[in-house]
């Protein structure tokens, strides 16, 4: 299927690892110039080589923090300075630490919720106009299964990715119709996070090996298997495209059909 993408550029944040750098692969194989971004300066250039090796278009690499509002502004500009236009943004940032309800204290909440929150906010302010000015501009942001399903085990993911949610159902009305705008929540996917968790099950003694964690951890999945990045990135990629035209203000499970929600 051709998404009609070639040409387009795209500006993904925290994709030097796991979804975000799946989400720039992608998009990157369909012919649309991307710039990419995370704070690691050295895994930022090893995964823009990484893209390159599969790219049709030009792939970029801009370090930055999604908490500093000047490495936002710098960050955005990037690419309209690079190729004239935004197109597209998808915003992606790691998660938080793991905690019972009432274990974080109040910094940790508010730490959280910039990361996870206010990195859009700012993000999608500095770029709202760029996106507006085009043909028909996308926002996707990626968060997580958690802002559909209470888990007691990480409370700041559950509670603060909720409003990432929020915040792009509102954005896909009041940028309409100029802006498409959607949220992915991704359940259990094989990236490096989740192979680190497994390897560290391992070192435990709780698995006796690799294979066998991931055994245990599909077994509570309906499609029996962890989702690949890459299809992930798929998915991510024709939500930029015009083929979604008609999805707007959605918000997305891929999670194998793991969660028990039912909106």
């Amino acid at each position: 299927m051709d998404l009609g993408l070639d040409g387009n550029v795209a500006l993904v944040t925290a994709s030097s690892s796991g979804l975000g750098k799946a989400s720039a692969k992608a998009l990157a194989r369909e012919g649309v110039h991307v710039v990419i971004n995370g704070r690691d300066e050295q895994r930022l250039a090893d995964a823009a080589e990484e893209i390159r090796a599969v790219a049709s278009g030009d792939v970029i690499a801009q370090s930055g923090d999604l908490t500093d509002p000047e490495d936002v502004e710098t960050l955005v500009a990037r690419p309209v300075e690079e190729f004239g236009r935004l197109d597209h943004l998808v915003t992606s940032a790691g998660g938080p630490t793991p905690m019972r309800p009432l274990e974080p204290d109040d910094d940790e909440w508010y730490e959280a919720f910039d990361l996870l929150t206010m990195s859009v906010v700012r993000v999608v302010r500095e770029a709202a106009e760029h996106l507006r000015s085009g043909d028909g501009g996308s926002i996707v942001a990626i968060a997580s299964i958690a802002a559909k399903r209470a888990d007691g085990g990480n409370v700041l993911s559950s509670s603060v990715r909720t409003s990432v949610v929020g915040l792009e159902k509102v954005l896909s009305k009041d940028l309409g119709p100029d802006v498409r705008a959607n949220a992915v929540l991704p359940g259990v996917h094989e990236t490096p996070r989740l192979q680190d968790v497994f390897e560290a099950a391992v070192e435990r003694g709780e698995y006796d090996s690799y294979e066998e964690a991931k055994a245990a951890r599909v077994a509570s999945i309906p499609v029996e298997q962890i989702g690949d990045p890459d299809a992930f990135g798929d998915a991510v990629t024709f939500l930029c495209s015009d083929r979604a035209g008609q999805i707007n203000g959605a918000a997305v499970p891929i999670d194998g059909g793991e969660s028990d929600s039912i909106f």
